[in-house]
């Protein structure tokens, strides 16, 4: 090609579009003063030539463009394109003419097993790419619930078309230990199910500051930025950890830009939502509102029994209903607890030999959870009895006579004798208006049923245990 041809006529096309995704990512005097002087002059299918005024602008473009540029040409041009940049009036290397001049290639790395994965100890060569998950957190091992089911299906609609649906980013936040680490992975997990070759990677906030910190300390902060940018999937966890660290905002506001540009996913979680977020770069918490802001909440009591069960039998436990459900009510705080509780369970029944009772559970979670301690009212009495019975409240306090009614409302009126310091008169008051001497009578009946009636003491039985 003579000195004066210009690139063909595709590839000048190329390089416009090239031109625009630099523009995006660029303030109007940046681009005017470092990119639209630049002049494409030829392309071979791997070496990309451009001419620059000078050296300087040379060395001012891979000084500060050189994250920005490189992976934008390589994904126009190609992934094994070499640029070269011709000077004016410059001597070239070879004494040719025709030959442009290749003051410093930003492209000296075309093999991606080249670029050094921060995730790889030092001197310990890694040739797969390791997506940092745990394959124990997948969808099939979290249960869905109320609290979790607009993450857990914006999670899935993600691993069916990463970076084709409106969820990117998929913004995850909620309190500790509600699972939206568990979600993510799931997420990620479920990618690598239907497309083995994705690049998904997750990786904790704190992790990726100080992957950040060690490249800036060795000179290896291209590197660093080159690795990232080849991910298809990024899982950043706790993102809320980058908060007052300029320097790793920077980076990965470049990152974030150049992925979701290139129509990568990324997924991320947080303790807050976005607009809760202090101490972060308004550029960057404007670009995590972009996609799907999802909420975890506390679980409620039917997911927190769902949740028991499954992880009991996941562990193989043998654990009853009541112990279920007490685990269930006291355990408050999040999905974490849970696990806690029946791994202490699990552990004290092995070493001392005991079978998980209600009993062994309570002294259990004496040392783990602040069990929870009620008021026995009558008001709760009542519709524990309700529940127990299946009797509908409206009926347990009309005048309605029949014998389950009657039983049932008689149950009632003893268990409050029993477990609580109101007055006959106000039991009976608060029992559809019967007098003290009904109460009373209640209260001599039933301690006489249970004796010959197994179904009777089972029936208060099971109602105490439940006001326990």
């Amino acid at each position: 090609m003579a000195s004066g041809e210009m690139i063909d006529e595709q590839y000048a096309a190329i390089w416009q579009h090239c031109l625009g995704l630099i523009k995006r990512q660029t303030s109007d005097e940046e681009f005017v003063k470092w990119f639209k002087p630049i002049v494409p002059l030829s392309f071979d299918g791997e070496n990309l030539s451009i001419r620059v005024p000078d050296k300087f602008h040379v060395q001012y473009i891979e000084q500060h463009y050189i994250s920005m540029l490189r992976p934008i040409i390589r994904e126009e041009f190609g992934v094994k394109t070499r640029l070269h940049y011709a000077i004016p009036n410059a001597v070239p290397a070879t004494g040719s003419a025709q030959t442009p001049a290749a003051a410093g290639a930003l492209y000296s790395q075309t093999d991606t097993a080249t670029i050094k994965n921060p995730f790889v100890i030092p001197g310990i060569k890694k040739v797969t790419f390791d997506s940092q998950l745990n394959p124990e957190l997948t969808f099939e091992n979290h249960i869905e619930g109320d609290c979790n089911r607009l993450p857990r299906s914006a999670g899935i609609s993600i691993s069916v078309a990463p970076g084709k649906t409106s969820f990117n980013p998929l913004f995850i936040y909620g309190n500790s230990g509600l699972g939206k680490t568990h979600i993510a992975q799931a997420i990620g997990l479920a990618i690598k199910e239907r497309d083995p070759e994705c690049r998904v990677l997750y990786v904790s906030a704190n992790r990726f500051q100080n992957q950040f910190q060690t490249a800036a300390w060795r000179g290896e902060l291209n590197d660093f930025i080159q690795f990232y940018q080849m991910i298809d999937v990024l899982i950043i966890d706790d993102i809320q950890e980058l908060a007052g660290k300029p320097g790793t905002q920077n980076i990965f506001f470049n990152i974030f830009s150049h992925l979701r540009m290139l129509g990568k996913q990324l997924i991320l979680t947080s303790d807050r939502p976005p607009v809760e977020l202090t101490d972060i770069e308004e550029r960057l918490i404007t670009r995590f509102k972009w996609g799907l802001s999802a909420q975890l909440t506390p679980p409620d009591l039917k997911t927190k029994i769902a949740i028991l069960e499954h992880k009991c039998r996941k562990m193989g436990l043998d654990v009853g209903e009541d112990v279920i459900l007490f685990l269930a009510q006291n355990i408050k705080a999040n999905v974490r607890e849970i696990e806690g509780a029946l791994t202490s369970l699990e552990a004290h029944s092995r070493l001392l030999g005991k079978r998980i009772t209600l009993e062994l559970t309570r002294n259990v979670m004496r040392d783990i959870v602040k069990i929870e301690t009620r008021e026995v009212t009558v008001d709760s009495i009542i519709d524990l009895t309700c529940s127990t019975l299946k009797i509908e409240k409206e009926m347990l306090l009309s005048s309605k006579r029949t014998r389950e009614v009657a039983q049932a409302r008689q149950i009632a009126m003893y268990l409050c004798k029993q477990h609580t310091k109101t007055p006959l008169s106000g039991i009976g008051a608060a029992l559809g208006g019967k007098n003290h001497a009904t109460v009373l009578h209640a209260c001599k009946t039933i301690p006489n049923l249970m004796e010959t009636d197994k179904i009777i003491r089972q029936q208060v039985e099971e109602i105490e245990r439940q006001l326990q």
